[in-house]
Parts: structure tokens; C-alpha cells; sequence
């Protein structure tokens, strides 16, 4: 087992992250390269790809949703990701059905029963059938005119279940609608992967996007246990390698381990729910306890977009978007030096080219 010294844990993530160099890529590239990333909110996920696409702006993202090269859907923990397309539907098979168990208690306590919620998928699939695409308060009225008189006030568990099942799936957004189109209509032609091969590749894209990890970090980002997790990564075979860091197993990428040292990737400018902070079950390399509570207050579950310095997050930020501008305030957790002052505007300015927007930064307590 190879030791990694603590000191290269974060700079290693860090490039399994795409995050310490960002060339010219794709949104397709990014998402084939992680499996499926972190997209609940979506202006978070669709600046984690620009954050790790040199010159990627929002309409470029938001191209590659119109022309299917990549997707929003369910695939796990009944939370919405983007996904590469072709592989939705083995995700849904393997990792949503736990979410559809577990979400079984919550249909009973807003008093949803399974001919309910399956009777408002076979609504969606007729009207959506044909290419159709409906925004999310059409679904909801084609619910209510077909006597589903309970999605006008349940329609998001409606049109979740719906899409976890793989009747539907979420399309591109319209303005600032979310819309949804036929799963097997959007995507005819799937990936077909048996169990023992789905549990390979999750953890093959698991591990070399956020290495290094451990089997707990696997099995809480896919919603598998920790059986089913140790078994994916003992199924990608020689493509893995184990490693210890400051006495915790953990795995890498082969490749990553014998591959060049991370870059140094500067000032970053990260969204709330970026892979960087979701996909690790301890983050106590990354920030405090009580930094983790500035960034998720209250521990409500909403991270707020973050600043991250050598790995470290250093603060959060938030945005104001006006006419022809964007004003982005960061609320650091110390004192800035001038290198990371000078970092900060730099990763500002990229947002704002971005957003196609002019950049205004405001540091408080400046």
C-alpha cells in the first residue's frame, strides 16, 4: 500500500477534481469524466462546469442540455445531477431504487398511495409521448385535468417519482422553468451495464474524479451500501489502488498515483454545491467545524458558494446580478493576503466572462 503524506491529500483531490488545471473542455468531457455530479440547484451546477472549463460560458452549458450531450436527473439519493446521457438509465436501475424505497414513508405521511403516484407517470408518459416537452407547472396541470387532483399540491414528489422510475427525465430549461421530456425518447439509445459492471464503473468514475477516498465516501455519494461499494472497487480490478493517508485507507486512480504532481490551481471560485464539498463524508481536511457552519448554516443542508485557497476553503460568497454586471461579494473567514487578493480577482473576472457579465468584486470588511 503506498503512504501518501496528509500534505498531498487535498492537492490530489484537488486534480481528480479537475480543479487544479482548466483547460479548454467540454461540459460532456467534465460530466463522462465524474459519473454525475451535484446539480440540485441549477446556476450551482452549471458553474461547476465552467469552473473547470477554460473560456465555458452558461449558454455553452446550457447547449450542451439542448443537444443531449448531457442530462438532469435522479440518479441517486433522490437528489438531481447531471449525468452523460447514455448512462441514466443503469444509474436509475442501481442507485435510485434505494431512493424509491426509502421514499415509500414520506409518500405515506403526505398521503400519496403507489396507484396515485404510478397513475401520474402513466399521465406524463401519454402526455409527453410523441417528443413532447412540458414545463413543470404544465405537468402539474396535465395532472389535475386527468383527475390527479393531489398534484396541485404534491406535484415535485409526483414529477420525482416519475423520473426515478425512468418514465421521465428533467429537459432543457425554459427561462427559468424547468421542463420534462420522455427518458427513452431524449435518450433511445442507453447503456446497458448488469449489476457487477454498474458497480465497477461507479466506483472507477467515483474514485478517479474525487481520490483520494474512502469505500464510505463511495457508498454515501451513490446511496449504496458499504457492501455493494467495497464490491465496485474490488470489481474495477487493477485500475484502483489502495493508499493510506495519516493511517485511513483510502483508494486512487492507478493512473492519478503514478501520474504528474497536481498544479497549483490558485484562488477558487466554487459553487454551493460543488462536488468539491458534497462528495466527502469527512471534510475536516477542507475547513473547521465552525467554518462548516458558516458555509452550511444551521446545517440545513444548503451550502453556500465557497472560496477555496490551496484546497482550503477561506470563505464564502454570494452574488447580485444586475443589468449588464454581476457583484460578487465574498465574507472571508481571515485576513487576505495580497496573492489571494490578486487570485480572487482573477477568479471573479472568469465568472463574470462566464455570466457574460461585467465583474464587481467586494471583499467585506475591505
Amino acid at each position: 500500500v503506498r503512504r501518501l503524506d496528509p500534505s498531498e491529500l487535498l492537492p490530489r483531490r484537488l486534480q481528480s477534481l479537475l480543479l487544479d488545471q482548466r483547460p479548454a473542455r467540454s461540459p460532456e468531457d467534465v460530466v463522462e469524466w465524474f459519473g454525475a455530479m451535484q446539480a440540485q440547484d441549477l446556476a450551482s451546477g452549471e458553474w461547476s462546469f465552467g469552473v473547470r472549463c477554460h473560456g465555458l460560458t452558461k449558454a455553452d452549458v446550457h447547449r450542451a442540455t439542448v443537444d443531449r450531450g448531457i442530462l438532469r436527473t435522479w440518479p441517486m439519493r433522490g437528489t438531481v445531477h447531471f449525468v452523460p446521457p447514455r448512462d441514466a438509465r443503469w444509474m436509475l436501475e442501481v442507485t435510485g431504487v434505494r431512493a424509491l424505497a426509502g421514499a415509500a414513508r414520506r409518500r405515506e405521511f403526505l398521503g400519496l398511495t403507489e396507484p396515485i403516484v404510478d397513475a401520474a407517470a402513466e399521465v406524463l408518459l401519454e402526455a409527453l409521448r410523441g417528443g413532447g416537452c412540458l414545463t413543470r407547472g404544465e405537468c402539474v396541470q396535465r395532472l389535475v385535468d386527468a383527475g390527479v387532483h393531489t398534484a396541485s399540491e404534491h406535484g415535485y414528489h409526483l414529477l420525482w417519482y416519475a423520473s426515478q422510475i425512468g418514465v421521465t427525465c428533467i429537459g432543457p430549461q425554459q427561462g427559468k422553468e424547468q421542463t420534462f421530456v420522455l427518458l427513452d425518447e431524449w435518450v433511445p439509445d442507453p447503456r446497458v451495464l448488469d449489476r457487477d459492471q454498474a458497480l465497477a464503473e461507479l466506483a472507477l468514475r467515483f474514485v478517479r474524479s474525487h481520490g483520494p477516498v474512502t469505500r464510505h465516501d463511495l457508498a454515501r455519494w451513490t446511496g449504496l451500501t458499504v457492501g455493494d461499494a467495497t464490491r465496485g472497487i474490488a470489481l474495477a480490478g487493477d485500475q484502483l489502488q489502495p493508499v493510506e493517508v495519516d493511517g485511513t485507507e483510502m483508494v486512487m486512480a492507478v493512473a492519478q498515483v503514478e501520474g504528474p504532481p497536481p498544479a497549483d490551481p490558485g484562488v477558487l471560485l466554487l459553487p454551493g454545491f460543488d462536488e468539491y464539498m458534497l462528495g466527502y463524508k469527512d471534510r475536516d481536511a477542507m475547513l473547521t467545524a465552525e467554518q462548516f457552519e458558516a458555509v452550511v448554516p444551521g446545517r440545513n443542508g444548503v451550502f453556500k458558494p465557497t472560496v477555496v485557497v490551496d484546497g482550503r476553503v477561506a470563505g464564502t460568497w454570494g452574488r447580485i446580478v444586475r443589468k449588464g454586471s454581476v457583484q460578487v461579494t465574498v465574507t472571508p473567514f481571515g485576513a487576505l493576503g495580497a496573492g489571494t487578493r490578486k487570485g480572487l480577482e482573477r477568479a471573479v473576472g472568469e465568472y463574470g466572462a462566464y455570466l457574460a457579465l461585467d465583474p464587481r468584486l467586494v471583499v467585506r470588511d475591505d
